[in-house]
């Protein structure tokens, strides 16, 4: 098994065990199970190919620091799986989502400090910060109202409108502010679990989070909306699907130039392109093609 598998293999472990732990601690029932299981496989599998796509040969250290992240994350979602239908252990959840805020200043120092910073590393960063935002949401969701929802679920509506618009996707330039506010996003959710404000209190702070995230995503998105045609022109244009010419073309005539039908580089028959060799590109709008069945020429 290359270290490819073994690393995320090994973390998927790690979240196994943290499960169980819960389980025999403060008790886990099928959902808590259910989420928890299906986060640390989907994560698996997820960083398995992402570390394939980057050519990678395994985890570098700031990885497994970010992978230990995932792994709170993991266990902060069973238990909010179970918050559904039962109380859980406030300060336990708490204190796994601290912990996992906390070592998000931690992997970047790590990438930095040895060397091995890469888009793969601050992309599974990203993504861990994503998925603690939305869980953590969605535990406060019910006493605090369901457009907390709004602050985990808005970077998941961004990638989903990439879809139809296609000018969202691609690489935004560094922002310090940008992370300013998903740290904050997470600091403001995590003190909304724990409870320990006013409630009208809370509700303040959490709307002007929301104004914050939408001020950040708003600047994103109109970033891309002017260098959308930058995108545009540096993407590769795909050549037109090779056809060899007819035989039954004959010759052709360019000009005062004729050619065999060997010869044809390109020409357009219907709509269809049909490409050969010898004609050069630039006058491929002088060429006009008929053909008499009577003497098999084509002009």
């Amino acid at each position: 098994m290359s270290k490819v598998q073994t690393g995320p293999l090994a973390g998927l472990v790690v979240q196994i065990l943290l499960l169980a732990g819960l389980a025999a601690t403060v008790g886990l029932g099928p959902a808590g199970w259910l989420v928890g299981l299906g986060y640390g496989v989907a994560s698996c599998a997820l960083l398995v190919r992402g570390l394939v796509r980057a050519g990678s040969s395994g985890p570098g250290p700031a990885d497994w620091v970010t992978m230990g992240r995932g792994i709170l994350v993991g266990g902060v979602a069973a238990l909010t799986a179970e918050s559904f239908s039962r109380p859980v252990p406030v300060a336990l959840l708490v204190g796994l989502a601290a912990v996992a805020l906390a070592l998000d200043a931690v992997d970047g120092q790590v990438a930095r400090r040895t060397g091995t910073a890469s888009p793969l590393g601050a992309r599974f960063d990203m993504e861990v910060d994503a998925v603690l935002l939305l869980v953590l949401s969605s535990y406060a969701a019910p006493s605090l109202g369901l457009w907390v929802l709004a602050i985990g679920g808005m970077r998941y509506a961004f990638v989903a409108a990439m879809g139809p618009f296609r000018w969202l996707s691609g690489p935004l330039p560094p922002r310090y502010w940008r992370k300013v506010v998903a740290a904050t996003q997470g600091v403001v959710l995590v003190v909304a679990a724990a409870d320990v404000l006013p409630r009208s209190v809370m509700v303040g702070v959490l709307v002007a989070a929301l104004a914050l995230l939408v001020e950040s995503f708003g600047r994103d998105i109109r970033w891309r909306w002017r260098h959308r045609h930058d995108d545009a022109a540096a993407r590769p244009v795909r050549p037109a699907p090779h056809r060899t010419a007819p035989r039954w073309l004959g010759d052709v005539g360019i000009g005062n130039t004729r050619i065999t039908s060997a010869q044809i580089t390109g020409a357009r028959i219907g709509g269809a392109r049909v490409d050969g060799v010898g004609v050069d590109p630039a006058r491929l709008d002088q060429l006009r093609i008929t053909h008499s069945p009577a003497t098999g020429f084509a002009r």
